[in-house]
């Protein structure tokens, strides 16, 4: 073959390239500004216990023993931990994350600390992959802000509810560029998806605010979901 026909069946080839049209986007964009990853660690753990942030929204989520629940976004573990001993031995604890490096290092830490009640996955940006139906709780801590593809990940995230079970979201009450998540625009985010929030409250000695929801209509097709006006 000359070299011109060879060039010739390059440009052919890269032309039917650009051709192919995209894949349909199924569920809505964000259609909001979404905060960059920092980061596996949202603070120093002796600055949130010295507040005793744990304490209280573990308190307000109506953690209980032989609970099964999920740290989704679970970066170093302050969570984690702080919930194995909580719902002990006979409950379980799943900790989420989607960056390998911070799954690799929490699961170390899990072993270290002897904790046999807690599993730790691998998730996706866009699907948490959970379970269905096996949480009470499952716990987005500080970390709502950060997920790029809302609408998608919430839609699989609420799969793994139980019947009875909550979503528990701690954000700061803040624009998303600041890395806060404004409570009115996560409770309409989340009513799109057929959640109802349960309860809110502001944390003490913060500008960080706990919400909690509850599954009140069936999961929308995806392409009947209605995004949030921007």
């Amino acid at each position: 073959m000359s070299t011109r026909a060879a060039f010739a069946l390059l440009l052919l080839a890269l032309t039917a390239c650009r051709a192919e049209p995209q894949a349909p986007r199924v569920f809505p964009a964000a259609g909001r500004d979404v905060a960059p990853i920092v980061g596996d660690s949202y603070s120093t753990e002796d600055a949130r216990d010295r507040v005793g942030e744990a304490e209280e929204v573990m308190r307000l989520a109506g953690v209980a023993r032989g609970m099964s629940v999920a740290d989704v976004g679970a970066g170093e573990g302050y969570y984690t931990i702080r919930l194995a001993p909580l719902v002990g031995p006979r409950g379980r604890v799943l900790a989420e994350d989607i960056v390998d490096e911070t799954r690799d290092r929490l699961a170390q830490r899990v072993e270290r600390e002897n904790l046999d009640n807690v599993a730790v996955r691998l998730g996706r940006p866009a699907d948490p992959l959970l379970p269905p139906g096996s949480f009470d709780r499952i716990f987005l801590v500080h970390v709502y802000h950060e997920v790029s593809e809302p609408y998608e990940f919430m839609w699989h995230l609420r799969d793994g509810l139980k019947p009875d079970g909550l979503v528990i979201v701690v954000d700061a009450d803040r624009p998303v560029k600041r890395h806060g998540m404004p409570p009115r625009e996560l409770s309409c985010e989340l009513a799109a998806l057929g959640l109802q929030l349960v309860q809110s409250q502001r944390l003490t000695g913060s500008d960080a605010y706990f919400m909690s929801f509850r599954i009140a209509s069936p999961r929308p097709a995806p392409q009947s979901i209605r995004p949030c006006p921007a």
